[in-house]
């Protein structure tokens, strides 16, 4: 059954034959690595966001990892991050030798408290990464004025959050860096994987241009992308030398993908009014679910829908989530998940010392939290189905 089908993938967006026109046209001039079309997009991205830079990498860890290198996190800093988050978040201060704390949840929204911030920062906290979670942003301006105040930077984790809006500024603009994924389930993708970092601090971005390949410079009249004045150049290097200013890495994107990330760029706002229209009729037509808790939109906020999240509360739906998710899946053919497991009951996190009781808000959250399917490509005769589903598990 068709509906059945769609309603088993849970996100992403779709491609059509624009996409195709371009992948065909990279291919003819020999799919080049970080070339003419990731220049494009780079422009293209930090155009829509609003920022003067941005630069395009392999994904959205690439972004977070480079992002924090670029505002000098070192071994001994201190990075904050909501618990509620894929692991890539915490990861990326983890794997620069940071420690890394987490920050309780708002109850309402699931984002990073900013009520709960400022008791967790020290004299040696360098970054709080606010991540806009299922594609709603954080309550911003508490944190950037605990920024000012304490000579922390902001890394947006906007990966959920591509197009959304905070108070009429647009997600991953308002920190010092913002962070985005393009992997195969987000709102817009660049074939499977890809991401991007915008900001505003040419500092910074220069960094993380640099660490994003390999810390290269290249001098020479031969080559587009470097000073012409030989005089700096070493004797006997005249006209040509490749330098390398530290031990930096490969997170870029290829121009194949770029050339399709222009493309969806284009699509991105209009595939977001679907994600928020099809968010619409999902809670008009699940109001008044018994012990069903329906995403809020934050007033001044522009939620794009990354997910749908709901939770389900056993007592009054007369289910618990684990059962609910079984006989969605199992009797109605429709795929529901669990996002996130709170990072502090990870192994890799237990290991560093955390413990279940210490955010007790998200883990509250987490026990009930389900996400119903949405994405861009979704019928009414589908979510029908979807909302007609979730009635006849509460019924039970």
């Amino acid at each position: 059954m068709k509906i059945q089908h769609d309603l088993q993938i849970k996100f992403g967006n779709e491609y059509g034959p624009e996409e195709e026109r371009a992948v065909i046209e990279v291919l003819r001039q020999g799919a080049p690595t970080s070339g003419d079309a990731c220049i494009q997009f780079e422009n293209d991205f930090a155009a829509y966001c609003g920022t003067t830079h941005a630069r395009a990498v392999s994904n959205g860890t690439a972004a977070l990892f480079l992002s924090l290198l670029g505002v000098g996190v070192k071994p001994g800093d201190r990075v904050l991050t909501t618990p509620l988050t894929w692991i890539a978040t915490a990861a990326a201060g983890v794997t620069l030798g940071a420690e890394v704390d987490f920050v309780d949840v708002d109850p309402v929204t699931y984002n990073l408290d900013p009520k709960k911030l400022e008791e967790k920062l020290t004299p040696n906290t360098k970054a709080v990464l606010p991540v806009h979670l299922y594609g709603q942003c954080c309550d911003m301006d508490p944190i950037l004025a605990l920024s000012k105040q304490h000579g922390f930077a902001v890394v947006e984790d906007a990966c959920h959050a591509v197009g959304a809006e905070y108070k009429g500024r647009k997600a991953g603009s308002m920190g010092t860096t913002g962070c985005f994924s393009f992997h195969e389930q987000k709102n817009i993708s660049t074939l499977g994987e890809g991401g991007m970092i915008v900001t505003n601090d040419p500092g910074v971005f220069e960094t993380i241009a640099l660490y994003r390949s390999h810390c290269t410079r290249v001098y020479g009249k031969s080559t587009k992308y470097c000073s012409l004045d030989e005089t700096k150049l070493p004797m006997g290097k005249r006209f040509w030398w490749q330098d390398f200013d530290d031990c930096g890495y490969n997170f870029r994107m290829t121009d194949v993908q770029a050339a399709v990330g222009i493309v969806q760029l284009r699509k991105l706002d209009a595939f977001n009014q679907r994600r928020i229209d099809n968010a619409a009729y999902l809670s008009a037509g699940l109001q008044g679910v018994p012990g069903l808790t329906l995403p809020c939109v934050v007033p001044g906020n522009k939620h794009v829908f990354h997910l749908y999240p709901v939770q389900v509360d056993p007592a009054e739906f007369g289910m618990v989530r684990e059962d609910f998710i079984y006989a969605m899946m199992n009797e109605r053919g429709v795929k529901v998940g669990t996002h996130y497991t709170p990072l502090h009951y990870s192994t890799a996190f237990r290991n560093r010392g955390f413990k279940k009781g210490q955010f007790p808000v998200a883990e509250a959250i987490s026990e009930r939290l389900v996400t119903l399917p949405i994405n861009p490509r979704q019928t009414r005769e589908a979510l029908d189905y979807l909302i007609e589903s979730v009635r006849q598990m509460q019924k039970r």
